[in-house]
C-alpha cells in the first residue's frame, strides 16, 4: 500500500512538471508589463503568470497568518 501511495505521488508529480512545461513552451510570447507607471522588462508571459502565481501562493497565507493573528490578540486583550 505504502509503495502504491509512492507510486501515484510521483506520477501526479511527473503529471504536475509536464504540465507546467508544457504552459511555459507553450508562451513564449514577450510582453512588457505595466504598472503603476513602471514599465517592466521583456519578459515571456509564462514567466509573468507563474511569477505571479508564486507571489500570490507566499502572500496568501501569509496574510491569512497575520490577520488571524492580530484578531486572537484582540480577543485574548479587548479593549
Amino acid at each position: 500500500m505504502r509503495n502504491f501511495k509512492r507510486a501515484m505521488l510521483a506520477v501526479f508529480v511527473l503529471l504536475l512538471v509536464l504540465a507546467i512545461l508544457a504552459f511555459v513552451l507553450e508562451n513564449q510570447q514577450s510582453v512588457s508589463l505595466l504598472f503603476l507607471g513602471w514599465a517592466g522588462p521583456q519578459l515571456p508571459v509564462s514567466l509573468a503568470i507563474l511569477s505571479a502565481l508564486l507571489a500570490g501562493m507566499v502572500v496568501g497565507p501569509l496574510l491569512s497568518w497575520f490577520l488571524r493573528r492580530t484578531t486572537t490578540r484582540s480577543r485574548k486583550y479587548p479593549g
